[in-house]
């Protein structure tokens, strides 16, 4: 794999990442396990086609790993990457006991995140493999182009296509397919997030996570086993059985794929694209607040503090900073709580470190 990036990356934690099996309960109600790692710095998973869906320990999950995050810009001039995309449609497990035949970039949901600067040129290639049944395309929100790319991409089966384009607005914006029935596609998993970082970069973090949240139209049930076959009037009527991050069902929490991990003491980013296709999240960190946060992904805009909910309407999205003073585990979560109570959206982001008793204390 070719490394994008020249400088190595310092800030963000490049080592490789496992999310350990820990007692919990999914809605499901049965606990699995997923090992994940993070790419080795300065690469981009996004360059090559992974091939065949992944086998994780424990299922074949298409959640992508949250710690898989390109390097931070650490340059002063601009420069060329290629980078492609792979539609793949693969059967894939939603939560224990039930799969869902989803639609994918590369393999995972959300598809993989790009990374570039202000003024940097891409050469982007999108092909759909060979066994799919659907047209696909790609329609980049940080393209000036007729459907931001998608006429130019469009893609049978076997097929495979290339663009260039210059990223000549910051910001970080949303790719998703974009075929008459987009809505669909998207749900079941074709979008992701394209960063394109202003010329003075981002203020240094810790660690950075990246999330996909979007709603699943399923004819049965959550907590249903088996295969769930895909809702179109469900869809329609804009009344999904599970919201997710990632397509997971409570993906990143004890119970199911892990936790997110962090220490006191750091800073820590979330980049969170929200695919949709219809609802918008109130993304909230419970026990924590955004210190920092750029919603709608407008990175050129001065930032907004300590904010406690912030609105990600679909086909945007968002990046935020959370200080970390305190020992905890922190629930990131749709504040329209009964999507997250009852229809599988959450994660978890636990905290190592030491408790500060003067920030908060117990009585009794």
């Amino acid at each position: 794999m070719t490394p994008i990036h020249p400088t190595p990356k310092t800030t963000v934690d490049s080592g490789r990442r496992r999310f350990i099996r820990n007692a919990g309960v999914t809605v499901a109600g049965v606990a699995a396990t997923y090992a994940g790692g993070v790419r080795a710095a300065d690469t981009n998973s996004a360059q090559r086609d992974p091939g065949p869906a992944r086998d994780w320990p424990w299922s074949r999950s298409l959640a992508i790993d949250p710690t898989d995050v390109p390097a931070p810009i650490r340059r002063d001039h601009s420069t060329h990457h290629e980078f492609e995309l792979v539609a793949r449609e693969v059967e894939a497990k939603l939560d224990d006991g039930s799969t869902h035949a989803f639609m994918t970039w590369n393999n995972s949901v959300p598809g993989p995140m790009l990374r570039v600067r202000q003024d940097d040129t891409v050469t982007l290639t999108v092909s759909s493999a060979g066994d799919n049944k659907r047209p696909h395309n790609v329609d980049l929100h940080a393209v000036y182009g007729i459907g931001g790319g998608a006429n130019a991409t469009y893609v049978a089966p076997g097929q495979r296509k290339k663009i260039r384009f210059k990223c000549v607005y910051p910001g970080a914006f949303i790719y998703h397919c974009a075929v008459p029935t987009m809505d669909e596609h998207i749900s079941r998993g074709m979008f992701g997030m394209i960063v394109v970082e202003p010329h003075d970069g981002l203020p240094v973090a810790d660690r950075e996570f990246y999330l996909g949240q979007h709603e699943l139209y399923t004819q049965q049930a959550i907590g249903s086993t088996g295969r769930l076959e895909f809702d179109r009037e469900a869809m329609k009527r804009e009344q999904p059985n599970f919201v997710l991050f990632s397509g997971a069902v409570n993906g990143f929490t004890p119970g199911r794929l892990g936790p997110l991990s962090a220490k006191t003491g750091e800073t820590a980013r979330v980049f969170m694209v929200s695919g949709g296709p219809n609802l918008s999240s109130s993304f909230h960190p419970i026990g924590n607040v955004w210190s920092r946060c750029w919603p709608d992904g407008a990175l050129a805009d001065r930032p907004r503090h300590y904010v406690q909910t912030q609105s990600v309407p679909p086909g945007s999205c968002f990046v935020g900073d959370m200080k970390l003073p305190q020992a905890e585990t922190i629930k990131l979560v749709d504040h329209a709580l009964s999507r997250s109570v009852n229809k599988g959206v959450l994660a978890h982001l636990d905290v190592a470190g030491e408790t500060d008793m003067t920030l908060f204390e117990a009585l009794s």
